[in-house]
């Protein structure tokens, strides 16, 4: 088989319309079942049937068993959900990783380790100049869910809800990196992205797991203001921490 063959096909382009939208949805929502899918984009059943059987055959996305939820029995055979996979991810993916990571390792060889560090600040201001007069315009409990509508408009399938972990907070999660690639070599990408989060929420943030480290998700928690000693307006700390095989946390202060 060619290279060309093989390559996953990009699902994000102008002429994909509704196949494109289909795994975008998966990207964003899965693992998600076809009849969530076909309500949510107005499709009938035999309409999503097809786009997803294209998808799967393309491998962009993957067919699992629902779990079940707790404290529930459900007779006959499990619901069935789809999930993007690591193909139908690279498809949404940008076509200059190689060529990124070549020019940050060049940068790490002549200039230093800590020039990759500034360089990925010096990324991550314009977001933070664009978003900081939106930010500030909205009480700080709404601060999270219009960082995620933001991000979500830079393409990053963002979304905010509850923090489920105990002590409360807030919870923000990309669905989709831009960079992941790239970060999974230089993590100073992610490090400074959460460091732009905490100055932008004027709270601390823990950056919970990524998709550069083979998470699903790129997750974030918001700590809650009345726990930032002495309600303290000026860049709060920020911490990494990246779920390990074992259900356990590896701590990174940044």
């Amino acid at each position: 088989m060619s290279e060309a063959s093989s390559a996953p096909r990009p699902i994000n382009g102008p002429d994909n319309g509704t196949r494109a939208r289909v795994a975008r949805l998966i990207l964003e929502k899965g693992p998600i079942t076809a009849s969530d899918l076909g309500e949510r984009l107005g499709l009938t059943p035999a309409a999503i049937r097809r786009h997803l059987d294209n998808l799967t055959t393309e491998g962009m996305i993957e067919a699992r068993d629902a779990r079940p939820t707790p404290g529930r029995r459900r007779r006959g055979r499990p619901a069935r959900v789809f999930a993007i996979t690591e193909a139908g991810r690279d498809a949404f993916v940008h076509a200059y990783d190689d060529l990124a990571s070549n020019a940050l390792r060049f940068l790490a060889q002549s200039a230093g380790p800590e020039a990759i560090g500034e360089f990925a600040r010096s990324q991550v201001a314009d977001l933070e100049r664009r978003y900081k007069p939106l930010l500030d315009a909205v009480p700080a409990e709404q601060r999270v869910r219009l960082l995620a509508e933001a991000l979500s408009n830079d393409g990053y399938a963002a979304s905010a809800g509850q923090a489920p972990a105990p002590g409360g907070g807030d919870q923000l999660c990309q669905h989709h990196c831009p960079v992941a690639h790239v970060a999974a070599e230089f993590p100073q990408l992610c490090e400074a992205e959460i460091e732009a989060f905490a100055r932008l929420l004027g709270t601390p943030v823990r950056r919970l797991a990524t998709i550069a480290h083979g998470d699903g998700v790129c997750t974030t928690h918001v700590t809650p203001r009345g726990d930032v000693a002495g309600g303290e307006e000026h860049a709060p700390a920020t911490t990494s921490a990246r779920r390990t095989a074992g259900g356990g946390s590896q701590h990174k202060d940044v």
